[in-house]
């Protein structure tokens, strides 16, 4: 699967643990302002500024205008880069580990079955 340069936006952008919980806090609301996203942070208004400019520049959330405010909404579409490759991945990987599973079996099989060929009880060990 190709490498994208949306894809490496939004895992730099999920990388941060404060930028995880914004996403989450949108997640839970239908839209937000900067100083309501900013709320149960320890950090200053420029800060979380910094922080939903990356979340937008990756695509992950939309940044409007209403008069004074400045909401912002998640953009689960925004994730779909990110879940095709991770999807893509668990695949690749479930499908090594179920080999690598019916290789081991295949090796205790010829184990047994010369350890019986030896003339040895296949059970004890």
């Amino acid at each position: 699967m190709p490498q994208s340069p949306t894809l490496d936006a939004a895992f730099a952008a999920l990388a941060d643990p404060t930028r995880r919980a914004i996403l989450a806090r949108l997640a839970s609301v239908e839209e937000a302002t900067v100083q309501e996203l900013a709320e149960p942070f320890a950090i200053s208004l420029p800060a979380i500024s910094k922080h939903l400019k990356a979340l937008e520049g990756a695509g992950l959330i939309s940044r409007g205008r209403d008069a004074q405010r400045r909401p912002c909404r998640l953009k689960p579409e925004g994730l779909k880069a990110a879940a095709e490759w991770l999807e893509h991945t668990r695949a690749a990987w479930e499908g090594r580990l179920d080999r690598l599973e019916d290789y081991l079996q295949a090796l205790q099989a010829a184990d047994r079955e010369e350890k019986t060929d030896a003339g040895q009880d296949p059970g004890k060990r």
